[in-house]
């Protein structure tokens, strides 16, 4: 049976920005080689809640993202001019990937920032209109677009430079490229991922790693927001230590000095831990980024399952149209055939009729194999491009993990000592009443 492909390649594995590490990625990103951001400068600078009517002419609220673009060259020279910007809602966003997905089919899209906040601790609001949840959606989706900036075949892509610098008809671009005929449905893949009869190992090992990478990091992210609720309860009731040291104060002439310091240490340790959270949530954004990234790994496993079951389905074809005609040749028949029974019923065929399904068996053996080698070639194409695509995403994936698991490292660590400081500064209190 026919088979997509023979490279032997290793299988997978990355995180992302903050805002004040937002500089650091550009410049990270442009070491990558050829790409948009050497040319370009591009950050989504603010974001700004706006009303208007949709579709159905409904009254709605929506969020737009100011998109702003310079030269990177004038950077470098020490110029400022003023950046190019435009505006652009979310669902332009969702536009834009959906027609990377379709026309880059073996690269693994670099994903959105969720549309609604999931794995969030008990005081953090999910609403998708609360100014902390669009700030960290703005830096999301700069992320985005830098990821794709950044991508050596991405990058060169016409509809995403129309994107990031016209503020009309980018939309009736990207329509007029047919990306949405060209898109897979949902049952056409699934059928193809129970039909297809030899997958690559490779794949199904990726496609394995990608369920499991998934697992690992949502469970990693309820961990996460069941320890920042105790880690909230703990920082606040520090407080209740503040006001029982003020009321404690107040009752004592030599030790009062000592208590009333001592407590206001506690209260700013139980206050400091909104901030501490805060922090945290960038974190918490870059495992998320990987989640996602595991379903586009995913999405890139399931196109070539496609491919595979469409290449395997023209080989029977072509398989079964050649048995015809040797059976025809021939004159005999396959025990038990559809034909057998008709040759029965009816008689056997006149030497005229024999001609003439041999030369229409012919034609279409001859398209048959046209298709056969252009399967073959598609296939083994999306092989080659994509396993390369995978192993850039594998070096990605495994620095940006790596750095962003030390940085939540070092911030908790840094909050440990400022703990241990704010203990140390009561014991000093104590020691002067």
């Amino acid at each position: 049976m026919a088979d997509c492909g023979s490279e032997e390649v290793a299988v997978i594995g990355n995180t992302d920005i903050t805002d004040e590490e937002s500089q650091d990625n550009k410049n990270n990103m442009m070491a990558e080689g050829s790409c948009l951001l050497r040319k370009m400068e591009i950050s989504v600078a603010e974001a700004e809640k706006r009303t208007g009517k949709n579709a159905v002419n409904m009254q709605e609220t929506y969020t737009v993202y100011l998109i702003e673009t310079r030269p990177a060259d004038s950077v470098t020279e020490g110029h400022n001019p003023v950046p190019d910007s435009l505006w652009r809602r979310y669902s332009e966003f969702e536009l834009l990937r959906n027609y990377l997905l379709v026309t880059y089919p073996f690269i693994v899209i670099p994903p959105l920032p969720e549309k609604r906040a999931e794995f969030v601790w008990h005081k953090l609001s999910a609403d998708n209109m609360d100014p902390d949840f669009v700030e960290r959606r703005r830096i999301g989706l700069e992320n985005f677009l830098l990821r794709v900036a950044s991508h050596p075949v991405l990058s060169s892509d016409k509809i995403f430079f129309l994107f990031l610098t016209e503020e009309n008809g980018w939309k009736e671009a990207v329509f007029e490229t047919g990306f949405l005929a060209k898109s897979d449905s949902r049952l056409k893949a699934l059928n193809a991922t129970f039909r297809v009869k030899n997958p690559d190992k490779r794949f199904s090992e990726l496609k394995h790693y990608s369920d499991e990478l998934q697992s690992v990091t949502s469970q990693l992210l309820r961990v996460r927001a069941r320890v920042a609720d105790r880690l909230y309860g703990v920082y606040k009731v520090h407080g209740n230590y503040g006001r029982v040291f003020s009321e404690w104060s107040a009752i004592e002439k030599e030790m009062g000095d000592g208590l009333q310091s001592a407590g206001h240490h506690m209260d700013a340790y139980a206050a400091s831990v909104d901030d501490i959270l805060e922090e945290e949530e960038h974190y918490a954004d870059q495992l998320k980024e990987y989640l996602f990234y595991a379903e586009a790994v995913k999405a890139v496993c399931r196109k070539h399952e496609l491919l595979q079951y469409e290449l395997e389905t023209a080989s029977q074809d072509l398989a079964s149209k050649k048995q015809q005609q040797e059976e025809l040749a021939a004159g005999t028949v396959r025990t038990f055939s559809f034909k057998g029974m008709t040759s029965k019923l009816f008689g056997q065929e006149t030497p005229e009729q024999r001609e003439a399904k041999l030369k229409v068996l012919e034609e279409q053996i001859k398209e048959g194999e046209v298709t056969v080698t252009e399967k073959t070639l598609e296939c083994e194409e999306f092989v080659k491009n994509a396993w390369k695509d995978i192993e850039r995403f594998k070096e990605q994936k495994d620095h940006d993990l790596r750095e962003a698991l030390m940085s939540y490292a070092v911030m908790q660590i840094s909050m440990c000592k400022k703990g241990i400081q704010v203990w140390t500064n009561a014991k000093e209190c104590f020691s002067k009443m």
